[in-house]
């Protein structure tokens, strides 16, 4: 069942980076008070990368205990270990490397010089299998019900690596799937699909910039998944746009108060 979005519309993108940071420390602390640990899907991409960023510069980031917080991805680029292009790379340099993470808490999808070589396909089994080991029973299918799952919103409307009309979009029983031929480069992605995504207890999408206003207009104003992806990532309990006053800019006014901005 698919959960309302709601907006938060920021001032500027250093606003809502900062903003977003402190809210996922919060909801991280909330649910390792609840149940003792928590698990969170990290984005890559400007946006999440600015969010990691500000995480990493933020006092109360001490509240969390890292030891205890599984870090997962939405998508990753199928190249190799340390590739500066890679999101895990990106992560450890944004916050990763700075806080202290129990290392077996750390899921980064495989490189394209892991085990499974270059055949991106067993990669995507390999993630897929690891989830659902993670997954307990009352996760109630093959993924875990993250608490926060963060995706940045392409100005094409795709989230992770799901792109308009490409076939894992359209992916119903898998949890993760290989992508060939993806329209930015690199063209080999491993990715998170729809149900796995919609697993999460809540989903946020991070869109900042004037190159975001019109995907978010789409993927807000009723689109089909198979043509914006974004419009079809919602979470189980929540659906959080987090947005600045540029990606906004083609919203209409109803759809967010005007105290948000």
């Amino acid at each position: 069942m698919s959960t309302a979005p709601q907006l938060v519309v920021h001032r500027d993108k250093e606003l809502m980076a900062q903003a977003a940071a402190a809210r996922l420390i919060t909801r991280i602390v909330d649910a390792q008070s609840s149940r003792g640990e928590a698990s969170v899907v990290l984005t890559g991409g400007r946006n999440g990368n600015g969010l990691l960023a500000a995480l990493a510069a933020a006092p109360a980031r001490d509240a969390i205990d890292w030891s205890r917080l599984d870090l997962w991805w939405g998508d990753e680029r199928f190249l190799p270990e340390g590739d500066p292009d890679r999101n895990v790379t990106q992560a450890r340099e944004a916050l990763l490397d700075a806080v202290p993470l129990d290392p077996k808490r750390v899921h980064a999808m495989p490189a394209s010089d892991g085990p499974h070589g270059s055949d991106v396909e067993t990669a995507a089994a390999a993630y897929a299998a690891e989830l659902a080991a993670a997954a307990g029973p009352e996760d109630h299918g093959p993924v875990p019900a993250f608490d926060v799952l963060m995706l940045g919103v392409g100005p094409d409307t795709h989230v992770a690596s799901l792109f308009p009309e490409l076939p894992a979009v359209r992916e119903t029983e898998r949890t993760v799937a290989g992508v060939h031929g993806a329209p930015k480069p690199p063209p080999t992605r491993v990715t998170l699909t729809l149900p796995a995504i919609r697993a999460a207890r809540e989903v946020w999408l991070l869109a900042a910039g004037e190159d975001k206003a019109e995907a978010a207009a789409i993927a807000l104003s009723g689109a089909g998944e198979i043509q914006a992806p974004a419009a079809g990532a919602y979470g189980r309990t929540r659906t959080l746009w987090l947005l600045d006053a540029a990606a906004a800019s083609q919203l209409p006014r109803t759809l967010y108060p005007p105290a948000t901005a």
